[in-house]
């Protein structure tokens, strides 16, 4: 496995916690098909699933810390667009038939962590106590509605 999960990249948000976790999953995945022969089309699956998970987490997490009153969204956003951007360039050359899975690969990993460990902490205390102030109830179908909105339901 390409990264280990740890207690050390939780940061106490169930759901926040749960999509990360799944990024992860999706690296690890696409590590495990990187190299392979013939595996260019379990790559591209893996690619864009994550790629489209990625922005479907960036999008609720950032809909999160707005309903929280979060200050540093804004800031927050440009860090996410950013990250995207980049992510979109390494999807076209895919695109064009350049091998960009292991360079992808240490792209995500390197971000990932980072924004966990460093930029996901700066809202995480604001975040925890809107939800303990809202209530898990009134919480549930904001989230309900927001997972609705944020992310493809198969």
């Amino acid at each position: 496995m390409r990264i280990v999960w740890s207690p050390d990249y939780e940061l106490g948000i169930l759901l926040i916690d749960q999509q990360h976790r799944r990024i992860v999953d999706y690296i690890n995945d696409l590590d495990r098909l990187a190299g392979q022969p013939d595996a260019q089309m379990g790559v591209a699956r893996v690619l864009y699933d994550l790629v489209d998970y990625t922005e479907s987490h960036f999008s609720f997490e950032e809909a999160l810390m707005e309903r929280a009153g979060y200050e540093g969204l804004d800031d927050h956003h440009h860090l996410h667009r950013k990250f995207t951007f980049h992510i979109e360039s390494l999807m076209r050359r895919h695109e064009e038939g350049v091998d960009v899975a292991e360079p992808l690969l240490q792209v995500l990993e390197k971000w990932l962590l980072h924004h966990i460990l460093e930029e996901d902490r700066d809202y995480t205390e604001q975040v925890r106590d809107f939800i303990d102030s809202i209530g898990r109830e009134r919480l549930g179908g904001w989230v309900n509605d927001n997972l609705r909105r944020h992310f493809r339901v198969s």
